[in-house]
């Protein structure tokens, strides 16, 4: 799906953690998650790190079948459009993820702020502290801000 650059200037990076709570409905954070989901107006993109990030977590903690259900999901860029990492946001990530040694992020999110850097994302969907911690972008839902 080809998006324009205005479009994603509007729109809302999903991270893995927010994937997660989504597909599981004993987190502490699904009814958050999801209730962010529903009252969202703006149009939620993810990368392909992401997405093979969220199913191996998945598969991990909740089993194969619940992998490939919420996978399927993923792959349906009409639900959720997949943004792909290029090198030159693999380099960028690799120089953030060097620089930030202080703090707990991983490869993946080092990627994901490389990628909404790159089209001007102005927000991300999350739960862990990784993009708080950045401090470039809005990060919702807001009620989990510290």
């Amino acid at each position: 799906m080809r998006l324009s650059a205005r479009l994603l200037r509007t729109s809302v990076f999903v991270d893995t953690s927010a994937f997660y709570a989504l597909a599981d409905r004993t987190d502490l954070r699904h009814s958050s998650a999801k209730r962010f989901v529903e009252l969202n107006t703006e149009l939620l993109v993810t990368s392909n790190l992401v997405i093979h990030e969220t199913i191996t977590l998945i598969r991990t903690r909740l089993g194969h079948a619940a992998a490939v259900k919420f996978g399927r999901r993923l792959f349906d860029e009409h639900i959720t459009p997949v943004l792909w990492v290029t090198p030159r946001d693999e380099r960028e990530a690799w120089a953030t993820f060097q620089r930030y040694r202080d703090k707990q992020f991983s490869f993946t999110d080092c990627s994901s702020f490389a990628l909404m850097q790159r089209h001007g994302i102005p927000s991300a969907f999350a739960f862990d502290e990784d993009f708080r911690q950045i401090g470039r972008w809005v990060v919702y839902p807001t009620e989990h801000a510290r």
